[in-house]
């Protein structure tokens, strides 16, 4: 079967979630005819996965969540206001989304939480049969437990995106930390998260010093100030901040790294505790490695992450960058040692689910 990627651009998680199911499928005789990745002005596509991926990448300007002031959270006033204002970029990105599914004779489109392919599929007569993939279905979950509030919420709003994003979706495959029930009403089958075959293939060391991960440069802050006053504890953060190059060594004991894959699994696999933004992909990384985590949600989609990673009981969320506390709880850790079975099985369940899609 061919299958078409259509995959959101924001952050680390999506771009590699595709990386992995590229390969899974390529070795079970399918074929992946292209790459098609929303882009902002905000994020540059990184080396990784440009290097890392084989069917062809093409770039669309797409929705983006603007940081605050600060470049801390998602600011959602700025962002919707933002998007308003260059809705007609997005009308020539539908009419190449169609185009594109269109001209590419695939049999399938895989959606990576992607907006404009539900809108796509909205307003044209899209027949390509849709598979949707992502952490944030699960939260459409009947058996997830949102916290619940009146009225209008931040959790009222993301899944209401989660659902513009699956609009003409024929499956909803919700990643999860644990097992779950497919809830049949909402079309949700629950799924292992997509870990790559490098991370899979990891032997953990229990190493001297903090690995980080900051989707937004300005949580720098947190970590600057806590590294004043423990400057015996050795931090290695990765960021966005491309201005500042490769690497940016502030002194002996704290450096900071723009993402490169490799040196970010490497790094992973050799720390004694993790912190970031609560990212899905890099949670579950360090869960199947049996790191301690500290996450420090920047929008609605991370704070509803680290609900789950919590309730699992493999990590803390604050909201800031308090590495003393994550030192805390690393010290009466134990890894989730039901995880990594459950990772390991995701090839088989997720392409018997793309298997018999149509």
């Amino acid at each position: 079967m061919k299958y078409l990627f259509i995959v959101q651009g924001e952050g680390r998680g999506h771009l590699t979630q595709a990386m992995t199911m590229e390969k899974m499928l390529l070795s079970r005789g399918h074929e992946v005819v292209g790459m098609l990745v929303g882009k902002s002005k905000a994020r540059i596509l990184p080396d990784f996965f440009l290097k890392g991926v084989q069917a062809p990448v093409r770039q669309f300007t797409s929705v983006n969540f603007l940081p605050s002031a600060k470049n801390r959270t998602a600011d959602m006033g700025r962002s919707i206001f933002y998007n308003l204002v260059t809705m007609p970029k997005y009308s020539r990105s539908l009419v190449f989304l169609k185009n594109a599914i269109k001209d590419s004779g695939a049999d399938v489109v895989v959606n990576f939480y992607e907006l404009l392919t539900g809108l796509v599929y909205l307003l044209y007569n899209i027949r390509t049969p849709q598979i949707c993939i992502g952490h944030q279905y699960l939260f459409l979950h009947k058996d997830f437990n949102l916290p619940h509030h009146k009225g209008f919420s931040e959790a009222s709003v993301l899944n209401l995106y989660s659902r513009l994003t699956a609009i003409g979706a024929s499956r909803h495959l919700a990643l999860s930390f644990r097992e779950m029930p497919p809830d049949h009403g909402h079309n949700i089958h629950v799924v292992p998260p997509l870990l790559r075959k490098e991370v899979l293939d990891m032997t953990p060391t229990a190493g001297d010093y903090i690995h980080g991960y900051m989707l937004n440069a300005g949580f720098a802050t947190d970590v600057m100030s806590w590294h004043k006053e423990h400057p015996e504890v050795e931090l290695r953060f990765f960021w966005d901040k491309w201005s500042e190059g490769p690497v940016r060594k502030y002194d002996d004991t704290l450096t900071f790294y723009t993402l490169d894959d490799k040196e970010f699994l490497r790094q992973m696999a050799g720390c004694m505790a993790y912190a970031s933004t609560a990212g899905f992909e890099s949670i579950c990384e360090a869960v199947y490695l049996g790191k301690p985590i500290l996450m420090v949600p920047s929008h609605i989609e991370q704070k509803c992450n680290a609900l789950d990673a919590t309730r699992c009981g493999v990590g803390i969320s604050s909201d800031r960058f308090d590495l003393s506390a994550l030192l805390g709880f690393a010290r009466g850790f134990r890894p989730d040692e039901a995880f990594p079975a459950w990772a390991r099985s995701a090839e088989e369940i997720i392409i018997n689910e793309l298997e018999t899609c149509i």
